[in-house]
């Protein structure tokens, strides 16, 4: 049934992390990524998980998702895509690749 005391420090450590929204710019921006991007069509949510991250303003994108998002041949890709656009786009990386 899992620990309750567990599953409430978890909520209570991300509590005032804001949470990013998925506006209309994010999702025109997530299809330019499965149009220009090299993105399969399969990836459309990994699309829209760079894409929101980019609009927002993200300086760092985590991930362990290396076949899609922290992937170096797609994301120079990615990236002229966002600078086409006018975006910055945030630095991509693993969680250990961070520390």
């Amino acid at each position: 049934m899992g620990d309750a005391e567990a599953a409430r420090l978890r909520v209570e450590s991300i509590a005032g992390i804001p949470v990013l929204i998925a506006t209309a710019e994010a999702k025109d921006l997530a299809q330019k990524f499965l149009k220009y991007g090299s993105l399969p069509q399969k990836a459309a949510i990994d699309a829209a998980h760079i894409a929101i991250a980019v609009i927002s303003g993200m300086d760092y994108l985590l991930t362990w998702n290396c076949k899609h998002i922290a992937n170096a041949t797609m994301r120079k890709k990615l990236e002229s895509i966002c600078q086409q656009n006018g975006y910055n786009p945030p630095s991509v990386c693993t969680p250990e690749q961070l520390c």
